[in-house]
This record gives C-alpha cells, sequence and structure tokens, in this order.
C-alpha cells in the first residue's frame, strides 16, 4: 500500500498532471479522483508518468481506461490490453474504484516486500551474489539463472536496452511466486533480482537463485520461476539500437517508442 508520503510526492512530479471531469469540480457530490501511475508504453502514450482523475462514484477499472482512451487517441491500442492494479493488486476491469485508490496501468510485461530476497535494483548484479544468501546446510543444490543482455533481437541490432518497473508491485510479486515454488516442490530458500535503467551488452538483468535439498527440485522451481517472472512481473524494456527505440510489450511485439517522459 502507498504511504501518504509517497502520494503526496506524487502531486509535485513534474510529469503529475492533473484530468478534469468536464470542468466539473473535484469536490463536487457524486465523484471521486484517484491517483493513475503510468509505465513504458503506456505513459508514452498519455505523455505523463502520472494523472489525478476524477471519475463518477462507482467507476470500475475498465471505465478508466476506457475515458484515458477518449482523452488520449494515442492511448486506445494500450486500453484494449493492458491490465491494471490498484494498491499493487491486479484486479479485473470490472473492480470498482475508491476515493483515494493508486491504479496502475500495466503493460504486457516484457517476457514492495522490503526483503533483500526479492528485489529490484539500479545497479549492477554480481552473478554469484545470491549464493550465500540462499545456501544452507541441509541444501544439497543451488540452481542460479543469470539473464544477459545480448546484441541482437531476431534479425535486429542491439545496442543496450533500458529497464523499468513498477518496483514496489514487482518486488511483492516476486515473493508471491517463490511461496508458488515452495508449494510445488520440497526448497529451501529462494532469491530473485531485476535490475532497471540503462544495461549495456553482457551486463545481467534478472538474477534467479533456488536452494534445494536435492538438484531436480532446484532446477524445475528455477526455470518455474524465470517463465513466470517474464511474464507477470511488471517490468519493461526498451530495446535500442540503429533501427530505432522498442518497448517490448508481450511476447513478439515490438512497439516503437514514442516521445514522451523518461
Amino acid at each position: 500500500m502507498f504511504s501518504r508520503t509517497h502520494m503526496v510526492a506524487h502531486q509535485f512530479h513534474p510529469g503529475y498532471i492533473r484530468l478534469p471531469h468536464n470542468g466539473t469540480r473535484t469536490s463536487d457530490k457524486g465523484l471521486m479522483k484517484v491517483d493513475v501511475l503510468f509505465f513504458a508504453g503506456a505513459r508514452d502514450a498519455v505523455g505523463a508518468k502520472a494523472l489525478e482523475v476524477t471519475l463518477p462514484e462507482g467507476a470500475t477499472a475498465g471505465s478508466l481506461l476506457e475515458k484515458l482512451a477518449r482523452q488520449y487517441p494515442a492511448f486506445v491500442r494500450m486500453a484494449s490490453f493492458a491490465q491494471v492494479a490498484v494498491n499493487e493488486d491486479y484486479v479485473p476491469r470490472t473492480h470498482p474504484l475508491s476515493m483515494g485508490d493508486t491504479v496502475a496501468v500495466i503493460p504486457p510485461v516484457s517476457g514492495g516486500s522490503g526483503s533483500r530476497n526479492f528485489q529490484v535494483v539500479d545497479r549492477p548484479i554480481r552473478p554469484e551474489e545470491f549464493h550465500e544468501l540462499v545456501r544452507t546446510d541441509s541444501d544439497g543444490a543451488i540452481v542460479t539463472f543469470s539473464g544477459v543482455v545480448r546484441d541482437h533481437t531476431g534479425g535486429r541490432e542491439t545496442s543496450h536496452l533500458l529497464y523499468e518497473a513498477y518496483a514496489p508491485m514487482a518486488e511483492k510479486k516476486m515473493a508471491s511466486l517463490a511461496q508458488q515454488a515452495r508449494a510445488r516442490w520440497s526448497l529451501g530458500d529462494i532469491a530473485m533480482m531485476h535490475r532497471v535503467g540503462r544495461l549495456e551488452i553482457g551486463e545481467i538483468s534478472i538474477l534467479v537463485s533456488v536452494a534445494s535439498p536435492h538438484r531436480g527440485g532446484a532446477f524445475e522451481a528455477c526455470q518455474f520461476l524465470i517463465d513466470r517472472l517474464k511474464a507477470e512481473v511488471p517490468v519493461w524494456k526498451k530495446e535500442v539500437g540503429p533501427s530505432g527505440d522498442f518497448w517490448v510489450e508481450g511476447p513478439g511485439d515490438h512497439t516503437p517508442a514514442q516521445v514522451g517522459p523518461q
């Protein structure tokens, strides 16, 4: 849940804009205000990192997306497939919104817990840094996966990548995936980390380590975790190369980057 300090910070952020409700004062009876956060291609489509949006009481997440699509033509495509999170939890489009909610518009992801085991960081990742964190004397195996930046995607050359994340929700989701893995396999400790910012060729973007009494469960759980992380954790990737800049939003999708706050 966002703290009051976090909410106030958005009100003074240079990317924060108030979106009026047909000129009606926000104090009028029957209306409510929600704070909307945008990431990656969704942010480019509306030209802002955050909006304060006024809606009728009883409005749903879906009706919020519809209003944004009417207000911002570039957002129409995004509104058709984006997911919505309210106060850091995914919700269906039928979910009713309440005064003061923090709503995140989540593009398809490219592939806060406060725990050392589940982190979004903006620094280089070392391949061995989770080994001692997850290891105990009862473990017979530690499997670690590190995802690294390559110099191409398909036939397109890549010079570097830019990652961004909805960090509090991403860390919370990593912890949830670890719980799912423990329910399926006999495991020890688990740690997951994703880097954001600019990454050069050969640098590590993702690190996942799984400890277990036996190697079979560790291998299977590690693959499960990286597959689900790439599909569900709100982290987005922009590929940069000679042919242009592209947000990778969903399998095989490359959305050209638009001019907007970075």
